[in-house]
């Protein structure tokens, strides 16, 4: 199945009013290069222990997001594995995002 949406879309949801969640799983280090506002934090080495910071997402729509859509991706197919049907993947991740939506959100 394919779990991505792209940056383009998910503005467009928030744009009319969708209430769509951000789960970002890359490292600390890398949040204070670029980082969305409202995104909860938990770095993808961390995830499956961390589960109950998530259990309120359970039946939500939410995306994942890291750098380039990889480690994203693998998090919403862990994700789904374990029940959270609403998860999708940032395509193209916080870089995509700089290229096609905001270019003040520095590239790395």
């Amino acid at each position: 199945e394919d779990w991505r949406m792209d940056p383009k879309t998910l503005t467009a949801r928030w744009s009319a009013g969708e209430s769509v969640r951000l789960l970002d799983v890359r490292e600390p280090e890398e949040l204070v290069v670029a980082s969305l506002p409202g995104a909860r934090h938990i770095p993808l080495g961390t995830l499956m222990d961390r589960m109950d910071e998530l259990e309120d997402w359970r039946e939500e729509a939410f995306v994942v997001m890291c750098h380039h859509g990889v480690r994203s991706a693998h998090a919403v197919g862990y994700l789904r594995s374990v029940g959270f049907a609403g998860a999708e993947n940032l395509d193209g991740g916080i870089d995509r995002w700089s290229i096609d939506v905001d270019p003040e959100i520095r590239r790395y």
